[in-house]
């Protein structure tokens, strides 16, 4: 079994007993940065229910955001805990190729929280979401330039090895040029504003170009080499994540600038959106095929979330921008997707917590 499926299935796996703290709890030990998808699936819900043509109960969307936001402020906590007593397992994780990437989880999870209390408007929002994208963003970058570089320097990378979570790292800067620009209307216009949305174009182009590196090593591995690993097979998902958030971005900068980007957002959105309706029919066909073949839950399930909300958001920008209902529907049609996604993985993720399967020691 790869490290990437034990990253993200939570399947045992054995370690030395000296590296085992008796003082630390095992379960702490197990935690890896995949767990920031949760926080990630769990903040696109309200932010993406926001921008449909017809919004659920906002008392609604801002209670799921309060729980997003109280899982990141866990996971910080408990993953701070993890550095400091399971120093091995974190150098560990960042010297494996297959569980790096993760780590552009977790600024897409400030990026998602911060974002979320900005489109709900809750108390403080401008403030939360400054700090959260300004922290975010930094983390992101880093993470596009460290872990490429780690992958070339240190990681043992094999031919055929290409995984749709070595778009992790690289896809977290265009979640900061997607709600970059929202933030940026609350700056005063003239050069903050012009800087910011400037910023966030640049920011949309390390990200897409970076992106346009790794898919054709994604989709050659898939047709030389077969569907992934049964228990891998919903990380197909992760593909939509950075054609929905470019769809995105780009229609938040021409909210805010429709001048110079309101022609583009569509000129873009429009066939990258039917790509990505492409790609999502032949992953959900992927996933069937591994159903049949006994896939069982675990953490790879929340790739269902985050990439098919973004698509959301996506669908729904095209829409604001063309007024083609064809897209309001569409973005509709995606929700409820996102929200049957969203609640299956949550509810298979509690019953795993409550059980320790997916928290075994390791």
């Amino acid at each position: 079994m790869t490290a990437s499926v034990r990253a993200t299935t939570g399947a045992p796996t054995p370690a030395p007993p000296a590296a085992l703290s008796p003082s630390a709890p095992a379960r702490l030990r197990a935690l890896g940065p995949n767990w920031y998808a949760a926080v990630m699936g769990t903040a696109i819900v309200p932010a993406a229910g926001t921008t449909l043509p017809v919004r659920p109960p906002h008392a609604v969307l801002e209670g799921v955001w309060t729980l997003a936001a109280a899982l990141l402020l866990v996971l910080l906590v408990a993953r701070a805990g993890h550095w400091l007593r399971h120093r091995d397992r974190a150098r560990a994780q960042l010297l494996d190729p297959e569980v790096a990437p993760f780590y552009g989880c977790l600024a897409m999870a400030l990026l998602a929280v911060g974002g979320g209390a900005l489109a709900l408007r809750v108390p403080g929002a401008v403030g939360i979401d400054a700090a959260l994208w300004t922290a975010g963003t930094a983390v992101g970058l880093v993470a596009t330039v460290a872990v490429p570089y780690l992958m070339i320097a240190r990681h043992d990378v094999r031919p055929g090895s290409a995984s749709p979570v070595w778009l992790l790292p690289v896809v977290a800067p265009m979640v900061s040029a997607a709600l970059g620009p929202p933030l940026a209307a609350q700056l005063p216009a003239g050069q903050p504003r012009q800087t910011m949305l400037l910023g966030s174009f640049a920011l949309f182009g390390m990200s897409l170009l970076a992106t346009l590196l790794i898919l054709p090593l994604v989709f050659a591995r898939l047709l030389h080499d077969g569907p992934l690993p049964v228990p891998m097979t919903p990380l197909l998902f992760l593909v939509l994540g950075p054609l929905g958030q470019s769809a995105t971005a780009l229609g938040n900068l021409a909210d805010v600038e429709p001048g110079s980007f309101g022609a583009l957002s569509v000129l873009y959105g429009v066939p990258v959106l039917g790509f990505a309706l492409l790609w999502l029919a032949l992953s959900a066909a992927l996933v069937v095929r591994a159903a049949r073949q006994g896939m069982r839950f675990s953490l790879t399930w929340w790739a269902f979330t985050f990439p098919v909300g973004t698509c959301v958001t996506g669908a729904a920008a095209v829409w604001r921008h063309t007024g083609a209902d064809a897209f309001g529907w569409l973005a509709t049609g995606l929700y409820a997707l996102l929200l049957a996604a969203w609640a299956t993985a949550a509810v298979r993720t509690l019953g795993g917590l409550i059980s320790g399967a997916l928290l075994a020691a390791r």
